[in-house]
């Protein structure tokens, strides 16, 4: 079984595409197909990092490079795995499966990356699912690649029901503390960004990789090494272009201008779904006489908010926990808009007052260390400077909260914004 898949990697995939991270990706004529359809295609025009070109120009590269690098990585690891005398039995159609959900992860992932989360939409993974589903592509999966277009959302959607144990054994390496799409991104936003935070050594990390049964993978306790640094680049990247504090005010005023276009009925979360960057700019351009919209012009223009507030989040404040939920965000924010009106004179309108908190994350590190022994421990129990406490501190300190004026009501605030006394006031 696992020898017919061996001979299709080896044989299958020669069509070469040149990538400034990884040089060559290698593709089948089926995969191929692939790329050149329209929703593939539609990647090419949505930006990997969203608003980040504003910070670091050259943060302009796509979810269509990004793809092409996932699936060469994920092919690698496929490769790596299948040399292992404790490989579980795969077959040929669940391997085509595993790599086309690797190159389409992102079909349904929706523009400008963090700005839409938290907002009442589907997961990008279930709208990838529907994709693969539909044409062209359900009939390219089938017709051109030879697998089924349901296992290829089944190991890309989670939220599918499976019972196969290859079906979970795929989706465990897609979706893991070392999987394709981190070992990709973070080196490609890197290199693209001009920082050295993120490059990650694949040649020694897929050199020290095991299958563990249809778990997933383990690593060798010699490799280890590996997951501290991803750990720690994954930190630095957050904490330097991710949510960088401009990063983050531009992702603030565009999901305050959508969450108050959806919660007025202006839009539908059905106007949101399969856009690129240009098409969200044009759906939302369509509706002038909503004003909170040119939230969204602003940043297109690069003309962001002024920031008067800039402090961690607590995560022992109950307050800071109630701004979590965008219900109650919107009514502190109507209270900042009151207070300002008062103290500065202005007729200041609820689009001029923004409240940004970045969602909660996590460092997963969930990931079974194989020792020398041949035995496995999790990774928390190998000797780690990253322990739960640390961890969670990564998660803690990269997290703050901002307030954010339009430049009029900014410059007319005389004394610093009573941002406690305010919340507490709401409570």
């Amino acid at each position: 079984m696992n020898h017919e898949l061996r001979s299709h990697i080896e044989n299958d995939y020669n069509l070469p595409i040149r990538d400034p991270i990884w040089h060559h990706i290698y593709l089948s004529p089926g995969l191929n197909k692939i790329i050149q359809s329209r929703p593939f295609q539609q990647l090419s025009r949505i930006k990997q990092l969203g608003p980040a070109y504003l910070v670091y120009p050259g943060a302009t590269h796509s979810r269509f490079n990004h793809s092409l690098g996932v699936f060469h990585i994920a092919m690698r690891i496929l490769q790596r795995i299948l040399l292992r005398p404790s490989c579980p039995p795969l077959t040929l159609e669940g391997g085509k499966a595993f790599l086309t959900a690797a190159l389409v992860h992102d079909l349904g992932h929706f523009p400008y990356t963090h700005s839409l989360k938290e907002l009442p939409l589907k997961d990008h993974e279930v709208l990838t699912g529907e994709i693969v589903l539909s044409q062209p592509l359900s009939d390219i999966i089938t017709r051109e690649i030879g697998t089924s277009p349901e296992y290829v959302a089944d190991i890309v959607d989670t939220s599918r029901h499976s019972s196969r144990d290859e079906i979970l054994f795929f989706r465990n390496i897609l979706s893991s503390p070392l999987d394709p799409d981190k070992l990709d991104y973070l080196t490609r936003d890197a290199f693209f960004c001009g920082v050295p935070y993120g490059t990650q050594d694949i040649d020694y990390i897929l050199s020290r990789i095991h299958p563990a049964g249809y778990s997933g993978i383990t690593l060798e306790e010699q490799g280890a090494s590996s997951i501290e640094h991803l750990l720690f680049s994954k930190y630095l990247m957050y904490r330097s272009v991710y949510w960088h504090r401009q990063v983050r005010i531009a992702t603030g005023m565009i999901k305050k201008a959508l969450f108050l276009g959806l919660t007025n009925a202006i839009i539908s979360p059905e106007d949101l779904y399969n856009l690129d960057d240009e098409g969200f700019f044009a759906t939302l351009n369509t509706r002038e006489g909503f004003i909170p919209f040119g939230l969204i012009e602003s940043v297109h223009r690069g003309e962001l908010y002024t920031i008067v507030v800039d402090r961690p989040f607590d995560p022992g404040s109950q307050g800071h926990h109630h701004l979590e939920d965008l219900v109650y965000r919107e009514q502190f924010e109507q209270r900042i808009m009151e207070w300002l009106r008062n103290h500065t004179g202005l007729q200041v309108q609820p689009e001029e007052v923004v409240l940004d908190i970045p969602e909660s994350i996590s460092f997963e590190v969930d990931l079974p260390i194989l020792r020398r022994d041949s035995t496995t421990a999790p990774y928390l129990e190998t000797r780690t400077v990253f322990t739960p406490r640390v961890v969670n501190d990564f998660t803690q300190t990269l997290r703050y909260i901002r307030v954010a004026l339009s430049p009029r009501v900014a410059q007319a605030l005389t004394t610093p914004l009573p941002f406690d006394d305010l919340l507490t006031q709401l409570a």
